[in-house]
C-alpha cells in the first residue's frame, strides 16, 4: 500500500503535503525512523504535526519530561510548521498533550500565535489550520472534539481561518463549522481525514484527501484504497463555496 500511496501523491503534484499526526503507534524510535524514511519519499513542502500516539505511553518519565523529543529528533524540530505562498497559508498547531491518553487540547497562546502568523498572508489567501485532534465529528461518532475548541474557533473567526484539517478518528468527515459553532458571519470548512495506511480502520477503507483550492471554491476528493486494482481511486467529491456567511456546501 505504501508504494501505491507514494505514487499517487507524487502524481497529484501537490503544492503542499499535510500529515495530521499519529506517525507512530507507540512513539518508538524504530517507528519514528520508518516514518521519517517514508516522509522523505513524499513531495515537499510538508506540514506535519504530532498526534497523541507520537507521545510515549509506557515510558512515563519521557512522557512528562520530553514528550515529543523523539518526534523532534526524527520528524521535525518544528512542531507547528508554516507554509505560505500567493494563494494558501497552512499552519500546523500541536494538540498532543502529556496529561491525557487520547484527547488533545489547544490553548489561548496557540490561537493568538496562529493569528499573528496569518498576518503575513494576503487578504485573498486561503488560511488553513492543521491539527491532529478534530474540531468536529460525524453525527454517530461518540468521541470528543479538541479541548478548548469553542475558545479556539472564536479566535480563528477573528483572523478568518478558512479551513481546519484534522485526523485522529480514522473516519473521513467534512462539514461547515457553523453547524457546531454559532459565530455570526463565520463558517470555516472542517475536514477530517481517514487513515491512509493504518490497519486500525473504523468501518472505512484506507483513504486520503486531495484538496483543490480555487477560491471561492474548494473541492475535496476522497481517494480510497482499491485492493483489486492495487491502488487508490476516487471514491467521491464534495465542493464547498465561500459565501458572505463563510464556507458552505455548494448547491446541487
Amino acid at each position: 500500500m505504501l508504494p501505491a500511496l507514494t505514487t499517487a501523491i507524487r502524481a497529484a503534484k501537490p503544492d503542499v503535503v499535510v500529515v495530521s499526526g499519529d506517525l507512530t503507534q507507540r512513539a518508538r524510535r524504530a517507528e519514528f525512523a520508518a516514518a521519517r524514511r517514508y516522509l522523505d519519499e513524499l513531495p515537499s513542502p510538508q506540514i506535519v504535526v504530532p498526534g497523541n500516539h507520537d507521545v510515549p505511553m509506557h515510558d512515563v518519565l519521557s512522557r512528562w519530561l520530553s514528550p515529543l523529543a523523539k518526534y523532534r529528533r526524527y520528524i521535525s524540530g518544528d512542531i507547528e510548521p508554516f507554509y505560505v505562498d500567493a494563494e494558501i497559508a497552512v499552519l500546523g498547531v500541536n494538540t498532543a498533550r502529556s496529561n491525557v491518553i487520547k484527547g488533545g487540547r489547544v490553548n489561548r497562546d496557540q490561537v493568538a500565535q496562529s493569528c499573528a502568523r496569518f498576518e503575513t498572508a494576503g487578504n485573498d489567501v486561503t488560511r488553513v489550520i492543521v491539527t491532529h485532534h478534530p474540531f468536529d465529528l460525524p453525527e454517530n461518532d461518540d468521541g470528543s472534539v479538541v479541548g478548548r475548541a469553542d475558545m479556539a474557533m472564536a479566535g480563528f473567526a477573528g483572523c478568518r481561518v478558512d479551513m481546519i484539517l484534522s485526523g485522529h478518528r480514522h473516519v473521513s468527515h467534512r462539514s461547515a463549522s457553523a453547524t457546531r459553532y454559532r459565530i455570526a458571519g463565520y463558517s470555516a470548512l472542517m475536514v477530517q481525514a481517514g487513515t491512509a495506511t493504518s490497519s486500525r480502520r473504523r468501518g472505512e477503507l484506507n483513504s486520503y484527501n486531495l484538496i483543490r483550492i480555487e477560491r471561492p471554491s474548494i473541492v475535496i476528493d476522497t481517494m480510497t484504497w482499491n485492493e483489486t486494482a492495487g491502488g487508490f481511486a476516487l471514491a467521491g467529491s464534495e465542493e464547498f463555496r465561500l459565501t458572505p456567511e463563510g464556507w458552505s456546501r455548494a448547491a446541487g
